[in-house]
């Protein structure tokens, strides 16, 4: 006897879904013969299908949701789809498109995929949390949808950042796709057009705050660390004032991160590692500017300090001399008043500048960080002054998506004569300047927080110390060859994350079992161990 109906509920399962690639044997045993076109596919065929039919949609978003339905049919294809196209297919399923798909959520909405909590569900969280039927959760990413990218407060509609995210930590790093969950804590939005908005899927009212807030997120925390003691929480698209808090409220009590805040300033550190492979020197000898001074300024520049007075035996308060801050109001520094906390650790003693370019004149950096959003705030009097100071100016525009990076890679090279070391937080196309051909690379999260998060979930670690992210970061450095660094590359190829996750998991994982942070006693082989465990798509 079969069960047709439970042929056709595995078919609605993305799970468990196989579409024409069941066998024969397997449509009788599932009583689903006739509800499939009679040819048997391999799943490689099935790919080769669905990349050639999503390259028919010619805008990113068409395709962003050809693969979104792809995800909610049938998981195992969607990975396998991502995974042997990793390079074409990240920039489509995350930056820069998915914020697009984020704005379009709400007049798109299909179906849900992961969990939304409200500040109505506030006292019921556990109770919510076991209507998950997943009983093996290893990686929560949370958001509150207050700033999504450099977009601004999206509201529910930033559910796309978590399941974009969580997307990443299957292909990129192997956690298996039934171990993820993406959250949505909906507080309501302050973005009027969607409070105006009648077909707005979220709560249509303004932002809760205070005290009512931060009870809401602490019954997540403690709801999600009973249902799943060992889950990792990663905190995403926070808004500046609630992302600093609630790391600083968590970090040491769980094991949870900030990508925003840690994740980025991993990245960005590998990029100056890189750089000084070849402008040579110390990292203590460089002079870092940023434009903007939120989570990802202040990240970026706390992690070079840490890696900074670890490598030079000094105090961290003055690693962080090396660092500047310049934020809407000019350039931080002590004699201001209006500081936050965050930002007060980076003002220094120097002359107020008003203007970007002033502030360039007078510290004369070695390097410029762009994370606050300003779409082309390198222009060619500031990449040109930084090429005056320095023979190869480092030059980071890391904002996404593309339309509010501080530079293009074409502008970069342009106006330093070919001469800018340039790494981006959005995709750019191979440009060619003078006779040299320069394969810029984006300063992507996905090199680092999907091995990390596999790292802390396989040796149990109880919190996520700064050492993880400083060894993450040293040993992407390292898997740059020489050849990316002819090319004006960074970093790796994303063709190759699969293995240079492996690395950098296994890296982070020695730390972890080094430092006695580890739950799990370590394995004799600990690489082949972690690569065992990494999910791949198959039947």
């Amino acid at each position: 006897m079969t069960c047709s109906r439970c042929g056709q509920d595995i078919l609605r399962n993305p799970l468990q879904n196989r579409g024409s690639a069941f066998t024969e044997e397997e449509r009788d045993q599932m009583g689903i013969r006739g509800l499939l076109p009679s040819r048997v596919e391999t799943l490689e065929e099935q790919a080769r299908r669905s990349v050639a039919f999503m390259r028919t949609f010619p805008l990113p978003i068409q395709r962003y949701f050809y693969l979104d339905a792809l995800h909610n049919t049938n998981e195992t294809l969607f990975f396998k789809v991502v995974c042997d196209n990793i390079e074409e297919v990240m920039p489509i399923i995350y930056t820069p498109t998915v914020g697009e798909a984020c704005q379009k959520f709400s007049h798109n909405f299909l179906q849900a995929r992961g969990l939304f909590i409200s500040i109505k569900d506030k006292g019921q969280i556990l109770k919510i949390l076991d209507n998950v039927k997943q009983d093996d959760v290893e990686v929560i990413v949370v958001t509150d949808g207050q700033r999504i990218l450099g977009l601004g407060d999206q509201g529910v509609n930033g559910m796309g950042i978590p399941v974009g995210k969580l997307a990443l930590y299957t292909a990129c790093a192997g956690v298996a796709p039934e171990k993820t969950l993406p959250v949505m804590i909906d507080v309501g939005t302050n973005n009027p057009a969607y409070l105006a908005d009648p077909l707005y899927m979220g709560l249509r009212q303004e932002r809760v705050a205070g005290a009512c807030y931060d009870e809401l997120i602490d019954e997540f925390m403690m709801a999600a660390r009973k249902r799943w003691p060992n889950v990792l929480i990663q905190f995403e698209d926070f808004g500046n004032a609630n992302a600093f808090r609630l790391l600083e409220r968590w970090k040491d009590k769980s094991l949870c991160f900030n990508d925003d805040i840690q994740g980025t300033a991993c990245v960005a550190l590998t990029g100056f590692y890189s750089a000084l492979r070849v402008t040579g020197g110390k990292l203590a000898d460089q002079r870092v500017l940023f434009l903007g001074a939120g989570e990802a300024a202040t990240g970026i520049a706390n992690l070079i300090a840490e890696a900074i007075a670890d490598e030079e035996g000094i105090s961290i308060e003055e690693a962080r001399t090396r660092c500047f801050l310049f934020d809407s109001k000019g350039l931080v520094v002590a004699q201001r008043t209006d500081l936050s906390a965050h930002k007060r650790q980076f003002a220094h003693d120097a002359q107020p500048a008003e203007s970007f370019l002033q502030a360039i004149q007078q510290l004369r950096p070695t390097a410029i960080v762009g994370v606050a959003a300003q779409q082309n705030a390198f222009n060619s009097m500031v990449i040109g002054e930084m090429s005056a100071i320095n023979e190869r100016p480092i030059v980071f525009a890391l904002s996404n998506p593309t339309s509010k990076a501080e530079c293009t890679a074409e502008m970069a090279y342009q106006f330093s004569e070919g001469r800018a070391l340039f790494a981006s937080g959005s995709p750019f196309d191979t440009v060619n300047y003078n006779g040299q051909t320069f394969v810029p690379r984006q300063g992507n999260n996905s090199y680092v927080f999907p091995a990390l998060g596999r790292a802390a979930t396989f040796v149990k670690a109880k919190t996520m110390p700064t050492g993880m992210f400083l060894a993450a970061a040293r040993k992407l450095a390292e898997l740059v060859s020489e050849d990316d660094l002819k090319r004006g590359s960074l970093y790796p190829s994303l063709n190759d994350i699969r293995p240079i996750s492996e690395a950098i998991a296994v890296a982070v994982a020695e730390y972890a079992f080094e430092k006695g942070l580890a739950g799990i006693e370590r394995p004799q082989d600990l690489h082949a161990a972690i690569k065992a465990s990494m999910y791949t798509p198959t039947y």
